[in-house]
């Protein structure tokens, strides 16, 4: 592990301090500030010249600022001559722009892939992308992480009857493996998006009375799908409801809205770090995604399966 370096942007520290203990590694040296005039100021500290290197930036908000971070950092290492670097992004920000789904609009998500390569990444790991399909506008080789394990690993630990709730159609499959390993069924959440982050839920697909229904979703921003979700399947005779993400992004008065929804509780991951005011809801708890993270770190280092860690 001597030849393996891990760099962070302030994007989430944290995380990257987890990954750095469960890899038993020192964070890497480097300085990410700012001039005075608001440009972004990136050093490393340290020879990285062939070295293995990881560069570990969520592009969580503010999604643009981390962006150019971690863009401006990507070309520091390249000029430092490491051997390869591989960008880990826990979470994956524009990832909702991925197709036009109006004329004259753009298609972000492969924009900003472009410019990850350009900038002079040899690797991607993510981790619970938006749309599965994301992988493909990299020309450059995507390791694809699943926080499933760490969600299962808590959520088998509810007494009860439980059914997965799929709050979309476009969350089935994730909803389908959940059920797979909690040996349950599965529901599906029809709704209509009218326009961005405005949904409104129409139908409720399977039976849901008198379960503990769980609610499965890559990301939340402000909350409102997910509460409709919620109250809907309170209505249709759900004993209670738990939420489940990746990415808790929770934007404007996401954190109100939840917590005084009859959303039991919020289950979420640290790949974006929580606000201050997210921090004091009892209601919203928070997995550790670190030791996978860590560990697809290391066998991408090793050059050893990835895949496998989800078999």
């Amino acid at each position: 592990m001597d030849k393996l370096r891990v760099f962070t942007g302030n994007a989430n520290v944290e995380l990257a301090d987890k990954i750095c203990n469960y890899l038993n590694v020192e964070p890497g040296k480097a300085k990410v500030g700012r001039f005075s005039d608001g440009e972004i100021q990136v050093e490393i500290v340290e020879n990285i010249r062939g070295m293995d290197t990881f560069l570990v930036q969520p592009t969580c908000p503010p999604v643009s600022d981390n962006l150019m971070e971690l863009l401006i950092m990507l070309d520091a290492v390249k000029r430092a001559s490491a051997k390869r670097i591989t960008v880990v992004i826990p979470y994956y920000g524009y990832a909702r722009q991925d197709r036009k789904v109006v004329p004259r609009t753009p298609i972000s998500a492969r924009l900003v892939a472009n410019l990850i390569t350009l900038a002079g990444a040899t690797r991607i790991l993510a981790m619970d992308l938006h749309a599965g399909q994301i992988q493909g506008f990299f020309d450059i080789p995507v390791d694809h992480l699943y926080a499933l394990p760490a969600q299962f690993e808590y959520l088998k630990k509810i007494e009860g009857e439980i059914i997965i709730v799929s709050p979309d159609a476009g969350g089935v499959e994730r909803a389908k493996e959940l059920a797979k390993r909690m040996n349950t069924s599965i529901a599906i959440i029809d709704k209509r998006r009218e326009r961005a982050n405005v949904s409104r839920v129409m139908n409720i697909v399977g039976d849901v009375r008198n379960k503990i229904s769980i609610l499965l979703d890559d990301m939340i921003d402000t909350g409102g799908s997910i509460v409709q979700a919620a109250e809907a399947l309170i209505e249709n005779g759900a004993k209670t409801v738990y939420a489940c993400c990746t990415h808790a992004v929770l934007s404007g008065n996401a954190v109100e809205r939840i917590n005084s929804s009859p959303i039991e509780e919020l289950v979420s991951t640290n790949t974006i770090p929580l606000s201050d005011e997210a921090k004091k809801i009892e209601k919203i708890k928070v997995l550790d995604v670190s030791p996978i993270l860590g560990e697809a770190i290391k066998r991408i280092h090793r050059d050893e399966s990835v895949s496998s860690l989800f078999i």
